[in-house]
């Protein structure tokens, strides 16, 4: 955890973050033109960044995009928030709160970077074995998990089906990629959502969730990209609310047999 306060310790860096949380996805070059910065030290300060896991970045084309990661702060704020005076701890929480917060409007994707101390195999398996993801999700997928192949969701005691429900990519061990579920009133019954929400989320375009799985010494980088929103979603500020509780819990179970209690 040294790497990320040395890395919120200078304020330019600090800026950087605060861009991004203002604006996710930025490239370098726009990053340059929102802040008095050259070029060349915008370089350098994202560097730490990532080193110190605050940024994580993904390849469009010739690009690269800078987004927030907020799990080093969420490792923070478990490890010792709760042991600090509000008052002392409310830089911690307004900066975790900041990671997580609602994206702006022209936001059109989620990204996560965490690190799980397990095998490429055993991660695979938790993505996509029923009984792995029936206890850390509550959701169990019925395919055959190759590229084009139908996906039927379970979730909740409702069953989910749609020929645009299906597995986009399938290289086991390494990235996992597939569109998101239907948006049905049986869904939003399930889980207590107001029908007019769900209504709204159902008319944007379909969505698409990729897991990236790297070797990192004696444990995993697992990247989670949900993109593919329209600008404006309304549906993009509510999975971005619930995918850093869900990574957590599967990384939990991975490391300690136990995914993370249900909220009361």
């Amino acid at each position: 955890m040294d790497e990320v306060f040395k890395a919120l310790a200078d304020p330019s860096r600090r800026a950087l973050l605060d861009s991004l949380n203002a604006r996710n996805g930025q490239t370098l070059r726009e990053l340059c033109a929102g802040l008095d910065m050259a070029r060349q030290s915008v370089s350098k300060h994202l560097a730490v960044l990532e080193g110190a896991r605050l940024v994580t970045t993904q390849k469009h084309g010739r690009e690269k995009h800078h987004y927030l990661d907020a799990e080093p702060i969420n490792a923070i704020a478990d490890r010792w928030i709760s042991r600090y005076h509000r008052g002392q701890a409310r830089v911690l929480a307004d900066l975790k709160t900041a990671l997580e917060s609602t994206p702006m409007t022209d936001t059109t994707a989620f990204v996560y970077t965490t690190y799980i101390r397990t095998t490429p195999e055993k991660l695979w398996q938790a993505l996509t074995d029923p009984a792995f993801t029936s206890r850390y999700w509550g959701v169990r997928f019925e395919t055959d998990w190759t590229r084009g192949a139908p996906m039927t969701w379970h979730d909740s005691g409702v069953v989910i089906t749609d020929p645009d429900q299906v597995v986009l990519e399938a290289d086991p061990y390494t990235r996992l990629s597939y569109t998101w579920h239907t948006f049905t009133p049986e869904f939003a019954a399930a889980h207590e959502l107001d029908p007019a929400d769900v209504e709204e989320f159902a008319r944007e375009q379909r969505s698409k969730v990729t897991f990236a799985i790297e070797p990192h010494g004696d444990a995993v980088k697992l990247t989670v990209t949900h993109d593919e929103f329209p600008r404006g979603s309304a549906l993009l500020p509510n999975v971005s609310a619930g995918w850093p509780e869900l990574i957590a819990s599967l990384k939990t179970l991975l490391e300690t047999g136990e995914p993370l209690p249900t909220p009361a």
